[in-house]
């Protein structure tokens, strides 16, 4: 069922999915992203290190965000899924690259991934009238 508030925005080079859902669902200024992983465009898994996985799948969230009118910067909330808890430390550091204080509320949950996959995030925006660069 449609409803006039409610949207599922879509920009081309977004990643694709042949699973059941939505990349993102825009409720009035609200944005809530579905989780992204380190997929391309065309959804297929692509295996990294931990760093090149959290990059791609932060990456594929910002493309998310902008085809919704929103950025990074206007995120309030992420949950976060590292396969392996030995990753923690360093997945802080890299948060801390795409994320500033004051941060976003987060989840972080370990120990939870398939072996395809070393990290995942999803997450909860604003939209703004000017999305950064």
């Amino acid at each position: 069922m449609n409803h006039p508030l409610v949207s599922h925005p879509r920009a081309a080079g977004t990643p694709a999915s042949h699973l059941p859902f939505s990349p993102s669902v825009v409720v009035g200024d609200l944005i809530f992203v579905s989780g992204q992983a380190s997929v391309d465009a065309t959804g297929k898994i692509v295996s990294d290190t931990f760093d090149g996985e959290f990059r791609r799948s932060v990456e594929n969230l910002r493309l998310v965000l902008e085809a919704a009118g929103s950025d990074l910067a206007h995120v309030v909330q992420t949950r976060n899924y590292v396969r392996d808890a030995v990753d923690v430390p360093r997945f802080n550091e890299l948060y801390r690259e795409y994320f500033s204080s004051p941060f976003p509320a987060r989840t972080t949950i370990t120990n939870c991934l398939p072996p395809t996959l070393r990290y995942e995030i999803e997450a909860v925006a604003v939209r703004c009238h000017n999305p950064s660069p």
